[in-house]
């Protein structure tokens, strides 16, 4: 298999422009699925689609953090060229953070990688970004704010993407947390309580998917310490199905614009085959130029 993406020097870069639209961008997880979004907000990026708000969770959030600082192309460089590397993911990460998966990669400026995050960019007021974790005493979403959570921003973005039953829990302060799809995939409740009336959540699977409830569930017994978060991994599906069907009904009714892969996504969590990932990051930036008119005009209406 190969470990260089064929077509990595495609991708593109540069810094999106500073001006912002009022409105706020919710982003679903799903680990290396999240290439699907990575392309979509590229793309979006390069079309001056700079939204005032953003809120992600998981690889959302991952995808999210590049977005606001504005550059163009770094999550997908780092994760089609680094998915083979160890480091990132693998030995030496679980070395290194006690997981499988070392998502400081993309949230910490370490050396190691070519394109460090743009941190003044990142931190500018002006736009607002949000992070969800999970709570693991409560079971509950835990939201962490830029400007609002201080040294522990970053450390919530890592929380948020800290993937359950394949990762330690990340305390920050006394409180440990997991991903924050445990208790909310898609966050979209959260922007409608802040008052946005533009509201644009970008999925990463296709509209009709719906995960297969599952009868039996180990978190009972791997997280047995903690119930609360054991209940909520054990309604995951459920809840998640749900989530899936109102954000259908009020895209219907134009509450919000809801937008997903033109075609079902056939990528694994922790996908290895870097061609069907830069095929996905692909399928996100072409669907988002197939409706730049549909989002412009939801925008602006």
């Amino acid at each position: 298999m190969s470990q260089t993406y064929s077509k990595i020097d495609k991708i593109p870069s540069g810094q999106a422009s500073e001006g912002l639209i009022e409105g706020c961008l919710v982003l679903e997880g799903g680990a290396f699925r999240g290439l699907y979004t990575q392309g979509f907000l590229d793309a979006m990026m390069l079309n001056d689609l700079n939204l005032s708000c953003v809120i992600g969770v998981s690889a959302g959030a991952l995808g999210g953090l590049n977005y606001v600082s504005g550059q163009i192309g770094r999550s997908a460089r780092i994760n089609l060229t680094y998915r083979h590397d160890s480091r990132y993911v693998g030995a030496r990460a679980l070395i290194h953070s006690h997981s499988i998966l070392d998502v400081g990669f993309l949230t910490e400026n370490r050396g190691i990688i070519s394109e460090p995050l743009n941190e003044e960019r990142f931190n500018r007021p002006q736009q607002r970004f949000a992070a969800v974790a999970t709570n693991c005493i409560s079971g509950k979403p835990a939201v962490f704010e830029k400007g609002k959570c201080g040294k522990y921003m970053m450390n919530g973005v890592r929380a948020s993407a800290t993937m359950p039953y394949i990762s330690p829990m990340l305390r920050i302060r006394t409180t440990p947390y997991l991903d924050g799809g445990c208790s909310c995939a898609i966050p979209y409740r959260w922007a409608i309580k802040q008052g946005y009336q533009k509201i644009i959540v970008i999925r990463t699977r296709d509209p009709l998917f719906r995960k297969e409830e599952k009868r039996v569930s180990p978190a009972l017994r791997v997280y047995r310490r903690y119930p609360a978060l054991a209940l909520k991994l054990i309604q995951s599906d459920r809840r998640y199905n749900r989530q899936c069907d109102e954000i259908e009904l009020l895209h219907k009714c134009g509450r919000l614009l809801r937008l997903a892969p033109s075609q079902p996504v056939n990528v694994g969590r922790v996908e290895p085959d870097l061609e069907k990932l830069g095929e996905l990051y692909w399928l996100g930036y072409n669907d988002c130029l197939a409706r730049l008119d549909e989002i412009r005009n939801y925008l602006s209406m």
